[in-house]
């Protein structure tokens, strides 16, 4: 239907035509709710109402700023943010943020306050920054957290003994002797019973524990408070939700400019870093709940900032709290079965609905209880768990600093001294590097561990001149960076030391490192980009068989040194120490097994972290490939570079020459054979590819073999080219040993599907020599041998299956098709323009 026609037009006096090809109209779109939406939204309303009260009351604002700011942050972030499962609203950890603006600024500024850090937000979103908040220490973060959870618990253990709070952490501990000497026993009564249902009810055993468990428990523990408070007839202060028409809304800010400045910062900074760190854990525990990552896409952070910042306008403009994603009501809502946004939006509608119609039931819970509740939530922000990795991670002083900076000066100054020891410690980190010398066996080994930089260059040449003139010496680096002073300051010394008559092998963690080049190699450099390159900077060591007497002469220990300058005692210590067991000694070569094992740790620590998961998941399902690749054995033919193939995607079959044997002429070999069957018949590949390639020794050999001699096992597997042969002008099919000659006969003028005299060619240009055209006429010569195989003729009988011919080009890097005109068959180039998407 056309878009210029009016809505609502007169179905009387206009007549629509239908497009004969275009689909039928469509009513109106009818908004869906996912029926696990709708369940995740009321678990969600049920945590976020009582926590939403609670950190109003620790906030000393009004408790209905909590109500607001739990329905802005469900609706408004819900609706525009980038984390679709993220439920924000009120949160723990800007209690004191909040709480020290309102003693500061009063409530009325504290919303202009709010308004201002989301107009930051905003900013912030529109600049693409998001990504750069999350390059705060974690340390720092979980310092911050652990700091505001101290914070809450110390204050609120004042109400909960039935008291009142004081403005910092120090005046509160200091008043609580006095509050434990005049506690109020109602008080402490229903605040045990919520701490005790609190962590009880998720512990009931049985079946009905498992129904039961379902219901939120810090719902449970608020309701089962307050009636056990209402049906005791205790007095005790209770929720007072004023008037809405009463509620104070956001003014224009009072007070010092500075003053002003920082805490906007204080507030952006705070409710952005926890949103975004909060987004990031939702989008784990969506890719760990089976099902939904294909249907939920992972965070855009920008986006998600620019929520927070509409949120957080919104809410300081309504009179409510600051806004940021809340790490207890996002887990809720992803273990409930939440499917879309659509539950964080139900769930901030269930919480407008409460604040209008339930406010004679919330007016009925104890102030205790409340308490009580979010003294449990800050007691679970100083995290065990947290503490134990930033131990483990050597950043157990950024995190203890953080946390007593938040608890004695404040959020701001707090996580601005995290950052400065956080500084400071990589700084010394950084500086910091062990050196130490120890000889073994005649070899002195030189061990560097951590950062080599202009400043441990002292300490690196005082320990390098400690071995001797003419010994064996291993240079060890244990770190990831070196300078240029540091460089040269080791390259300087190992010239000198080999000039001497010693030997020098530098090794490091990565496979290959080395500071030198080797002597028959010109500027060979083994770079992290290309780990797949067949070079280690090394020549295989021309040492004396194992027993043989070492020479004693400097001249004989030239020839028995390595291109490294290293000898063959050196190298056999160096290579024990990275090899490991289970490498022989003798396997130093370049193929030998220090080589394979350089590989494996490479791929161990590089590519497996990358491929586990989804080489998991063909292990699970087994392999299911396309495709039946059949190229040459050539070691520079790599199949999934030139295919860009990854696992699970090519069943590949080599040999030497790509060859197919026809059935019957195996000649008591049928791998191939085998191979096509259960490729064809098992696993159902769709197209078969015969790849040939530049250079291909095995065609040279069949240009060069002398008629008659020792039939050896290469001469009888090439026996399988010579029908090729035999189609190459000017070319006659040797006879092998049992007497079988080429297909075309002794002139070899024509092949058998009648292709001209000159055979199959490349597009654009003539073969490059004989052995180029032979390569092209025997892809040709191999699809023909695949048509023979009975399982492949009755696959393409069936429809089911296509037979490709390629040659690759290994200088040019260049692939070439098969394809037929009406000068026979054509290889021609594949470029990018010739697939369309």
């Amino acid at each position: 239907m056309s878009a210029c026609v009016p809505a609502h037009a007169d179905s009387a006096r206009t007549e629509h035509v239908h497009p004969p090809h275009s689909p039928p109209p469509r009513g109106p779109r009818r908004f869906r709710v996912a029926g696990a939406d709708v369940s995740a939204s009321i678990a969600v309303f049920l945590i976020a109402l009582p926590l939403s009260l609670g950190i109003a009351l620790a906030t000393g604002a009004p408790l209905q700023a909590g109500l607001v700011a739990a329905a802005v942050g469900g609706i408004v972030a819900g609706r525009i943010g980038g984390c679709p499962l993220q439920v924000s609203g009120p949160a723990a950890g800007l209690t004191v943020v909040t709480a020290d603006l309102i003693q500061q600024y009063g409530w009325r500024t504290t919303c202009a306050i709010t308004v201002l850090a989301g107009l930051a937000q905003l900013g912030l979103g529109c600049l693409r920054v998001a990504r750069s908040a999350l390059a705060v220490s974690p340390a720092i973060v979980h310092g911050m957290l652990a700091g505001i959870g101290v914070t809450i618990a110390v204050a609120q253990l004042h109400i909960v003994l039935g008291g009142t709070p004081q403005s910092s952490v120090p005046d509160n501990l200091v008043a609580l002797p006095a509050q434990l000497a005049n506690l109020r026993p109602a008080d402490l009564a229903v605040s045990a019973l919520t701490l005790s249902l609190l962590s009880l009810w998720p512990r009931l055993p049985g079946r009905a524990g498992q129904l039961l468990g379902k219901l939120p428990a810090a719902l449970i523990a608020v309701a089962g408070a307050t009636a056990v408070a209402a049906v005791a007839g205790l007095r005790l202060p209770k929720v007072d939700l004023p008037s809405w028409s009463s509620h104070a809304l956001a003014t224009l800010p009072e007070g010092p400019v500075l003053g002003l400045v920082a805490a906007v910062l204080t507030t952006t900074l705070v409710c952005s870093v926890q949103s975004l760190l909060g987004a990031v854990a939702v989008d784990k525990l969506v890719a760990a709940r089976p099902g939904l990552t294909g249907r939920v896409k992972r965070s855009d952070l920008d986006r998600e900032l620019l929520g927070q910042g509409a949120a957080n306008i919104v809410s300081g403009s309504l009179g409510g709290l600051p806004i940021a994603g809340v790490a207890v009501r996002s887990t809720a809502n992803v273990a409930a079965g939440a499917v879309s946004r659509n539950s964080t939006m139900l769930h901030g509608g269930l919480v407008v609905i409460a604040a209008l119609l339930l406010v004679p039931a919330l007016e009925l819970i104890p102030l205790a209880s409340l308490a009580a509740l979010v003294m449990a939530v800050g007691l679970k922000m100083i995290s065990l768990n947290h503490i134990r990795t930033v131990t483990r991670h050597r950043e157990v002083l950024v995190y203890a600093v953080t946390t007593a900076g938040v608890v004695f000066l404040g959020v701001l100054e707090g996580v601005a001294l995290g950052i400065a020891v956080a500084v400071g410690v990589a700084l010394h980190r950084l500086t910091r590097t062990r050196i130490t010398h120890d000889e073994t066996e005649g070899v002195h080994h030189v061990h560097v561990r951590g950062q080599l930089t202009f400043l441990a260059v002292p300490r690196l040449s005082r320990v390098l001149h400690q071995v001797p003139h003419g010994a064996d010496a291993v240079v060890e680096l244990d770190g990831s960076f070196m300078d240029h002073a540091a460089f040269e300051t080791l390259q300087d010394w190992q010239k000198t030391h080999t000039a001497h008559g010693g030997a020098v092998d530098v090794t490091g963690r990565r496979p290959g490192t080395r500071i030198s080049e080797p002597a028959d190699t010109d500027n060979c450099r083994c770079r992290p980009w290309t780990p797949w390159r067949n070079h280690q900077c090394e020549r295989p060591p021309t040492a004396p068989p194992t027993g043989a007497a070492r020479p004693d002469s400097a001249g004989d220990a030239d020839a028995v040194t390595g291109a490294s300058g290293r000898t063959d005692r050196a190298g056999r210590a160096a290579q024990a120490d990275f090899a490991g067991p289970g490498l022989t000694e003798g396997a130093d070569g370049p193929g030998g097994g220090r080589e394979l094992a350089r590989g494996i740790s490479a791929f161990q620590r590089n590519t497996a972290p990358l491929m586990r998961g989804e080489l998991a998941r063909l292990a699970r399902e087994g392999q299911q490939p396309s495709q039946l690749f059949l190229t040459c054995a050539d070691s520079r033919v790599v199949t999934s570079m030139i295919t860009s193939s990854g696992p699970g995607d090519l069943f590949v079959v080599r040999n030497v020459g790509n060859l197919v044997p026809l059935p019957g002429e195996e000649g008591g070999d049928d791998s191939v054979a085998a191979a096509i069957e259960y490729a064809v018949e098992v696993l159902k590949v769709r197209s078969i590819t015969v790849c040939g390639h530049s250079g291909c020794g095995a065609m040279q050999a069949l240009l060069s073999a002398e008629p008659g001699g020792a039939q050896t096992p290469l001469r009888r597997w090439l026996r399988h080219g010579l029908p090729s042969l035999s189609r190459v002008p000017g070319e006659t099919g040797e006879t092998g040993e049992t007497g079988e000659t080429g297909e075309t006969g002794e002139t070899g003028e024509t092949g058998d599907a009648g292709y001209p005299d000159a055979g199959p060619r490349l597009a654009g240009r003539p073969a490059a020599d004989t052995a180029e055209q032979l390569s092209l006429v025997n892809v040709v010569q191999q699809l023909e041998h695949l048509r023979a195989h009975e399982s492949v003729s009755r696959a393409l009988r069936a429809g089911g299956l296509e037979l490709h011919g390629m040659y690759f080009h290994v200088g040019e890097a260049q692939a070439y098709l098969l394809a037929e005109d009406d000068g026979g068959a054509v290889f021609r180039r594949v470029l990018e323009t010739d697939v369309t998407v």
